[in-house]
């Protein structure tokens, strides 16, 4: 009998050039050894340094990719990256909502690209917080949408810190502020489980310029997640392995990008 692969399946926009999005997602799940399913939410025309254009997919058809993904597969976690609008994110809640012995799921809120582009329209960010963050395990903003969350900004570790304890207390589920932009001798990231907080460190790579690393990091620690990892576990395991793709990163043309090859 062959062996039983994990399965986690990512519900993401589409990046064409190859570094974010649900592509980044796949590429982390394949190299970690997890089977990859996807729901396309928006195709959007970009390369690292700007966003051109962005194209929302019908609700309904989310709704059909993430109904047939379970339909036919064992999903055993799964991740959201750019929903874009409201009427993505009800949709989406409404069809996980019927899924019986619903599997982990990740939130990352993604908000603005690395270019500066609006990702998520904003009035959507009560939809995101009122209606997908109570069905989480964990989220994963970073220091500018974590500023959002909680209407202030977040400047240093200490704030970090308190960032992710106060958004864990008041969204009920784990949440990781990732603090990569602070700048340092580390990149420092806080989980907060509860009233509990973690740091995780990993030597902050001058000089290197990419795009896609949240979306990487929130890929990797859901492929840990259907690997059977703890939360704290699944963290640790992503942060090392996008440690390692931003320590493998190359030039192409007149950009860094990420290298997800092991």
């Amino acid at each position: 009998m062959k062996k039983s692969v994990p399965v986690a399946m990512t519900i993401a926009g589409s990046d064409n050039s190859g570094g974010a999005g649900l592509e980044a997602d796949l590429k982390t799940f394949t190299t970690l050894g997890v089977y990859g399913v996807c729901a396309v939410t928006c195709i959007v025309a970009e390369h690292p340094g700007k966003v051109k254009s962005i194209q929302t997919v019908k609700q309904g058809m989310i709704v059909d990719q993430v109904a047939l993904n379970f339909e036919a597969f064992p999903v055993d976690a799964m991740k959201t990256g750019m929903l874009y609008s409201k009427y993505i994110i009800k949709a989406l809640a409404d069809a996980l909502a019927k899924i019986k012995n619903r599997p982990w799921l990740v939130v990352d809120p993604v908000m603005v690209a690395t270019s500066g582009r609006r990702l998520l329209r904003a009035d959507a960010i009560r939809s995101l917080t009122e209606i997908l963050f109570p069905m989480a395990d964990l989220i994963t903003p970073n220091l500018d949408e974590a500023a959002i969350l909680l209407g202030k900004q977040v400047s240093s570790v200490e704030g970090m810190c308190e960032a992710a304890a106060a958004l864990a207390q008041k969204y009920g589920c784990a949440v990781l502020v990732k603090g990569g932009h602070l700048g340092g001798e580390n990149a420092c990231d806080a989980l907060a489980i509860k009233r509990d907080v973690t740091l995780f460190n990993a030597p902050f790579k001058k000089n290197i310029h990419t795009h896609g690393t949240g979306c990487t990091l929130s890929a990797a620690i859901t492929a840990s997640l259907a690997k059977g990892s703890t939360i704290s576990g699944a963290v640790a395991d992503g942060k090392a392995f996008v440690s390692a793709a931003i320590g493998r990163s190359f030039r192409l043309g007149k950009f860094d990008v990420l290298n997800h090859l092991p």
